[in-house]
């Protein structure tokens, strides 16, 4: 249904799922939270699939939390720090990010918990945790540096500046970058490849990928840390004066 905040679909053994939620930027909602998991683990379980795509509707990927839900009722921090790690299920095929405009802080996050990254020439990445003052709480502060390296990792989290295309390919960020237009049909072109192979072999090469790159100690302490600083210094009216703020910045410029 177009009215849906996140579809899904099935063709070729591949399966895409798209946030959809235009309007705002692919925000995420509480509505959105519960919906993805569930399509992913759907995804992950249907035997008529062997690669999933994550997408977002143009014209962004995901701009991260929805800043008026978090500002009134913070429903949807309550919903993105709820999984014990990361925001999807235990998956055992790859899952491919395919960016097609700006990844913003929490859908920053999405975007590095994908196995790797094919990006539009419209896409951007940012970290802006710092500017509304919410934590990490999927592992960014594991995944970024992995992908990029501790100092440049710093320098994105501290500033709040984003990274263009070019950037994120010359830094190891993503793989590609491609036309805008041509994204969904490379990113499906590497995914027939993927799906081509011996299946049971690919899920273990991905499997001990997996393994080899976890730090379960990196992981508790982002999230041991994110919860301290819920208890201790989010409020909801804390956060929507930060974004007013950010909004008037925007307006000036």
């Amino acid at each position: 249904m177009a009215d849906d905040v996140v579809l899904y679909d099935v063709t070729e053994r591949i399966a895409t799922v798209t946030l959809n939620r235009p309007e705002t930027r692919n925000a995420l909602s509480s509505e959105v939270l519960r919906q993805l998991p569930e399509l992913i683990k759907r995804a992950e379980g249907d035997d008529d699939v062997d690669v999933i795509i994550l997408t977002g509707s143009d014209p962004a990927f995901s701009a991260g939390l929805d800043l008026k839900e978090l500002g009134s009722t913070g429903g949807n921090l309550a919903s993105s720090s709820s999984r014990e790690r990361g925001p999807f299920p235990h998956l055992t095929k790859p899952l491919i990010g395919a960016i097609n405009g700006v990844a913003i802080t929490g859908g920053f996050e999405l975007a590095l918990n994908c196995d790797f990254l094919i990006a539009s020439e419209h896409a951007k990445f940012g970290d802006t945790h710092s500017r509304v003052g919410v934590m990490p709480g999927w592992g960014l502060t594991v995944l970024l540096p992995q992908a990029i390296g501790v100092r440049r990792a710093r320098e994105m989290s501290f500033t709040g500046n984003f990274m263009l295309a070019d950037e994120a390919l010359a830094f190891g960020l993503v793989n590609h970058v491609v036309p805008h237009a041509d994204l969904m049909a490379f990113t499906r072109a590497i995914a027939l490849d993927i799906c081509g192979n011996e299946q049971d072999g690919v899920r273990q090469i991905r499997s001990t990928y997996d393994a080899i790159a976890t730090d379960d100690d990196a992981w508790e302490s982002e999230a041991r840390d994110g919860r301290a600083w819920s208890r201790t210094q989010f409020t909801p009216a804390k956060v929507e004066a930060r974004r007013a703020q950010i909004q008037a910045r925007g307006q000036q410029q």
